[in-house]
């Protein structure tokens, strides 16, 4: 199958490289701000890559293009509904980065946009890690889950705040939760379920200048009846691994450094998987392109079969229920209840 790719900022060289190694989708064109912007990212991608692809006019372009099999959107949350719009009037399935939006009102408009109409999937690849898999497949034998921690102790350095928009409001939605602890926050609430409530307490660091928060620090109740914690840091120098760890009735899940390790009540121990960066120190794309080829393959078969992506529009609203939860308990400093989507 065919896809086009809308933006050409930091993330878009991982989808060029995942559709390069596929044996079932090709790259068939890229877009960006300008002609002229896509013209040179299309240059560089056969020059670096030795990968001849189309540059767009814009995005009606990609909209009418009867070749182009569905469209990826990698641009940053603020610049997507009017793309959205187009693709979805034009029929054209769309596989989204996350965030969907910059909170949850827009998210849910741009899902709403596409419901009816055209296939919508959402780039969470930590979904997609063998670990990951492993504990999803592991889960009913390890019995309820009781306790939950979640710890995504990332680094940034300034300069990375520095770029136009990054950290604000406006252009991302917020800071570490909506941009970096989104996958994990994601993958927690694909294992275990729902959020019910939250308390939070969310600041900027003195690590950073910078408008949104780089710091996140929650109790959390699951619709389940567990109980966790979450804490989230783009100020954690060096950077770490995430880690979600499942305290249940017959053994505790530690998943972090796509590793995941089970230890069981009996004293057993295993171990699945191989240790793997994910972009938590100073390179926010330290990590590998092959997660986002699984995605993309995933959608590019959902599409031709009829069938849901791995992750639909209007499951990760969820996620986007809970950052919203957890932003405004902070401000409001007080236990708020995450709202069912």
């Amino acid at each position: 199958m065919n896809a086009a790719l809308i933006g050409t900022g930091m993330v878009a060289d991982t989808h060029v490289l995942a559709c390069r190694d596929s044996d079932k989708v090709a790259l068939a064109g890229v877009c960006a701000t300008s002609i002229a912007s896509a013209r040179r990212y299309a240059d560089r991608l056969d020059a670096e890559y030795g990968l001849q692809v189309q540059a767009y006019d814009d995005v009606a372009a990609v909209a009418d293009d009867p070749s182009v099999d569905f469209a990826i959107i990698a641009t940053p949350p603020n610049a997507r509904l009017d793309i959205v719009r187009a693709l979805a009037e034009a029929g054209k399935p769309i596989l989204m980065e996350k965030p969907l939006e910059r909170n949850l009102a827009a998210a849910t408009a741009l899902v709403t946009l596409c419901e009816g109409r055209v296939p919508l999937g959402i780039v969470f690849q930590h979904r997609v890690r063998e670990a990951s898999i492993a504990l999803l497949e592991k889960l009913p034998l390890l019995g309820p889950v009781q306790v939950v921690e979640i710890t995504v102790p990332w680094w940034r350095d300034q300069s990375y705040y520095d770029a136009p928009g990054r950290g604000t409001y406006a252009q991302d939605g917020g800071g570490v939760l909506i941009t970096q602890a989104i996958h994990t926050l994601d993958l927690a609430l694909s294992l275990v379920g729902p959020v019910s409530s939250v308390q939070a307490f969310a600041r900027t660091s003195a690590s950073h200048e910078m408008e949104a928060e780089d710091f996140v620090s929650a109790g959390l109740e699951f619709a389940n009846g567990a109980i966790g914690s979450l804490h989230a840091s783009t100020a954690s120098y060096p950077g770490g691994a995430e880690v979600i760890t499942l305290h249940c009735a017959h053994a505790s899940a530690v998943l972090g450094n796509g590793v995941l390790t089970l230890n069981w009540r009996d004293g057993r121990t295993e171990q699945v998987g191989a240790r793997a960066a994910t972009g938590g120190g100073a390179d926010p794309m330290a990590f590998t392109h092959a997660w986002h080829q699984s995605i993309i393959e995933d959608f590019s078969e959902a599409v031709k079969h009829g069938r849901p992506p791995l992750v639909p529009g209007r499951e990760a609203l969820q996620v986007h229920a809970l950052i919203d939860a957890l932003t405004l308990s902070s401000k409001e400093r007080k236990l708020i209840e995450v709202p069912h989507v």
